[in-house]
Formats: C-alpha cells, structure tokens, sequence
C-alpha cells in the first residue's frame, strides 16, 4: 500500500462515540462537568510553515510528507472531529480541580491498520479548558518537546511521540521566568502522537466530584481499547488492571532515572495512563551528578519533583490514582496490594536498570552497597553522569585516569576513593564487565537543555539546521559518531550553568 496523506487516513473516533461530552462546540474557557470532552477546532494561524518533521512517526501513520495548514490549525479533513478532553490534578501535591487540554486540540484517531494512534495539536488556540490561558505555544517550547519526544523514544525510554513542528508567524506573550517581564515570542504547533493522552487526572475529576457513572464510563473504555484482556468488572480485575499500570509507570521512571531525566513537573494531570512520558514542560537532563536537582524554578523552594525523588512521586501520584479507582471497589482496602506492587516493580525495574548500567549478569542483594555508594562518590564533586556511564561502559581496567574527562574539575578527584570503588565493581564483574550491555544501557548523547537552546537560538534566527543535527544525532543515541564529538560529546559550557533555558526553567518553558 503506497503512502498517504495525513487528510486521506482513516479517521475515527472512538473516545467521542464512547464516552459523555459537552454539548456546546468551541466557547470561552469554563466549567463543564459530567463530560470528558469538548468539541473545538484549532484557531486559524496567520501563516503556518512546516519546520521539523519526524520521519520515523511519518512512517508509522504511513504518512510521506506534511500538510502545513492542516498541521497549523488552519484546515480540518474529513473524519477528523476535533476535541479537547477534560481531566483534574494534583499540582505540587494540591488538588487543582477541572484542568483539561488548555491548549491541545485532539484531531482525532488514525486507524493505521496495524495499531490505532491520536494525533494532537500543542499551541493551536483556546479550549473551554483554557482558564485565562490563550492556548497557543511558543517556539522555544514546541522545540523542547519534537526533539526530546523523539530523542527520548530512541532511548527506548516510553514517551508521547512528535510528528511535525509548525511556526505560525503570530506573536505570543509569555513571562518566561514570570517576574513581571512579559514579551512576545514567535508562536509555533507541534503534532503530537500516542496511543492515547488519558491521565490519571481524566479519572480523577470525575471522582472528586462524585460523578461515579462517568467513572465507570470511562474506565470501560480505556480497558476495552488500550488494555484488552483484562476485566474489570470485579475488584480483582479492577485491581489486575491497576497493577500493570503501576508496572509500566515504574519502567518509565526506571527509565529516567537510568538515562538523567527529570521531568520537571510530575503533577498527576502529567501522568499518562501508558506509561508514557508525557507534557515536556521545564525538564532537564543531569549534568552534575546532583540528586536534589530540579530544572523547574516553580519547585526550586521544596524540590518536590528533584531527579532523586521522581520514584517516590510517581508512587503518590499512583496512589491518587488508586484513590479515583475507590467508588468502583466493593472493598476498596484491597488497593493497597496494588499501591505494594508499585514498589515491588519499581525495585525490580531499578535494579535491572543497575545491573545493565553496570555491566553486571544479573542483579544481587549485595549489590545495592556498590550502587550505594557510587551514588555517594559521584556526588563528591561535580560530575558529568552521561559522560561518567558511558566512559565507564569503555573502561580496561579499574582506574580513575580512565574517567577524567567525566569530571569538571580534574585536580579536585577524590582519586583513592574512586579507585577503591572501580577495584570493588572490577571484582564484582571478574574483571569482565558486559560492556556491550552497559553501552546499551548509558548513551553517549542525551538533549542536555544547552544543546536544545542552542537550536532555540538559531530557530528564533529562522535557522532550523542546529535542530534538524540534534534530530539526527539523536536518532542513534548509543552509537558512536566521532564526527559530533567535539561539538555534542561534552560537558556543559560555562555559559550554560546559569543561563534560563538551560539551568533555569518554568512551566512557561
């Protein structure tokens, strides 16, 4: 079958013919209880232009090129049936109430013959879910998100997926650090893709406020389509479904942990219901060794969502989730056996995690004092920790010289404590370490925030070939390619430590 057009796909749409929705289209941002949808089409941009666009999502739509007024906002094809979902959340631990897409347009589902995918539209225009909000996007954050939405799926790490950037030749206004400086940046779309963008906050606000049919609506329907073979009709097929969400939710942070991500802003309303990373707001990429680190300046006071605590966020968030799931429970006690099994997978995903980074056959009680205190000398001065793993997935015998490069300041290595520690990990593996596992496991390239302003800064100069080389050199994120070390195989600059965009983030971002 020859490619098409993303106008000739096959459109449906399954979460409007299934579940309740608002009966007005479009409007002004308001309340809208008892639904999980909004009808809306995008707001037409000025002047759409297609400037990135993935070729790997392409082909799974079995798409060939792009339609920038259809990618823009400004056309609708036929079969598409525009909406915007309704959902809650826990922001920074408190309850928000009615959240929903403020600014993501839903076109709907494409039937690819092989899977069933959602495409959406970030920054397309206003939505009842909106708030005060104008619903578009800027440029610097639509960039964000194509290229760590693509360069995070090459990691093997699961995400929401980008097809396409679009600019929209429309000024928009954002406080980027909201100090009080409001400014107008160039406003742009991305297309995003996932098999779904349910969150634990769709079923939540249809709990909090007591509408218990909804629930169940819902809870039908995802079952039905994204988890088939599992009944939850019972409190034991309720409870088996809830398990393996809990599974997939604790893979991913496993997965973040192992690579340097921090989301940024794990608000339950950001947590998708696949496992998925999902909303990339202020996220970041390590570059210090630092575990209290936080690259969103809204969380700088309490840390909340820190790189060191992304687990024990994602067990609060599921247990909120558990928490919605309650009026469906003829004995709701039994969701602490889900609530165990979090932990039980993350524990297990983790150290898997450990014993590939490490080189290891398998992982051993008697191992976590070796991860233990390699976290401690790691944090004893500042260290790259993409550089440090994967110079560590090379190494020929158990020496610090081998690793200087991973450390910022080469006089200040505690040398004896690190050799100690390599001649400990050295024994552990017999001197033969997996090194083809651990190069699968630690990348050599990441999105380190500096390498995406770095893009930012050129696009916003209408030069969208450092964005285009990112794309590229992330699609192989393990491989060697000497021909990009210099330039993308170091540590941060000195002009990056704390410049906004790159050290610094908001919500905004």
């Amino acid at each position: 079958m020859g490619k098409k057009s993303l106008s000739s796909l096959n459109w449906i749409s399954r979460f409007l013919d299934e579940t309740p929705g608002d009966g007005i289209i479009g409007g002004a941002p308001r309340q809208v209880p008892g639904v999980c949808w909004s009808r809306v089409n995008p707001t037409p941009m000025p002047n759409p232009a297609l400037r990135l666009w993935s070729t790997e999502m392409a082909g799974e739509l079995g798409v060939e090129s792009g339609e920038d007024g259809l990618l823009g906002g400004n056309k609708i094809a036929k079969g598409m049936d525009p909406y915007a979902q309704r959902y809650g959340g826990h922001q920074f631990g408190n309850w928000a109430g009615q959240l929903g897409d403020g600014r993501a347009i839903t076109l709907g589902e494409v039937d690819t013959g092989e899977k069933i995918l959602e495409l959406q539209l970030k920054g397309s225009g206003v939505t009842p879910y909106s708030r005060f909000a104008d619903g578009k996007a800027v440029l610097r954050s639509s960039i964000r998100e194509f290229l760590c939405s693509e360069a995070m799926h090459h990691l093997g790490v699961p995400t929401t997926r980008a097809l396409s950037l679009v600019t929209t030749e429309e000024d928009v206004v954002r406080d980027i650090m909201y100090d009080g400086r409001p400014a107008p940046e160039p406003g742009a779309i991305i297309c995003r893709v996932a098999q779904s963008f349910i969150r634990f906050g769709s079923f939540q606000i249809h709990t909090m406020s007591g509408d218990h049919q909804t629930l169940r609506i819902l809870v039908d329907h995802t079952v039905k389509h994204h988890f088939p073979g599992h009944c939850t009709d019972t409190d034991v097929g309720l409870i088996e479904w809830l398990k393996r969400i809990a599974d997939e939710t604790a893979l991913t942070i496993a997965h973040w942990m192992r690579v340097g991500f921090v989301h940024g802003v794990m608000n339950t309303d950001n947590m998708s219901i696949h496992g998925l990373t999902i909303d990339y707001g202020p996220y970041g990429w390590l570059e210090d060794f630092n575990p209290d680190w936080t690259p969103n300046t809204t969380d700088a006071g309490s840390k909340r969502y820190r790189f060191g605590r992304q687990a024990q966020i994602g067990a609060w968030n599921y247990a909120r989730l558990l928490d919605s799931m309650a009026p469906l429970m003829e004995e709701p006690e039994k969701l602490y056996e889900a609530l165990e099994f979090y932990y039980e997978a993350y524990q297990k995903h983790n150290s898997g995690m450990w014993a590939e980074k490490l080189g290891l056959e398998e992982f051993n009680a008697g191992d976590h004092e070796l991860v233990t205190e390699l976290t401690s000398i790691l944090q004893r001065v500042e260290t790259d920790m993409t550089i440090f793993f994967r110079l560590l997935s090379e190494i020929k015998e158990p020496n610090i010289d081998h690793l200087r490069f991973a450390f910022y300041a080469e006089d200040a290595i505690p040398a004896h404590e690190w050799n100690d520690w390599l001649n400990k990990w050295w024994s552990r593996v017999s001197g033969k370490p997996s090194q083809e596992k651990m190069r699968r496991a630690n990348p050599k390239y990441v999105l380190r925030n500096w390498m995406a302003q770095l893009a930012i800064d050129a696009a916003e100069k209408e030069d969208y070939s450092v964005a285009i080389e990112l794309y590229e050199l992330l699609k192989r994120p393990y491989d060697d390619q000497p021909e990009y070390d210099d330039k993308w195989f170091k540590k941060r600059p000195e002009w990056a430590r704390n410049r906004v965009g790159c050290s610094m983030l908001s919500c905004s971002s």
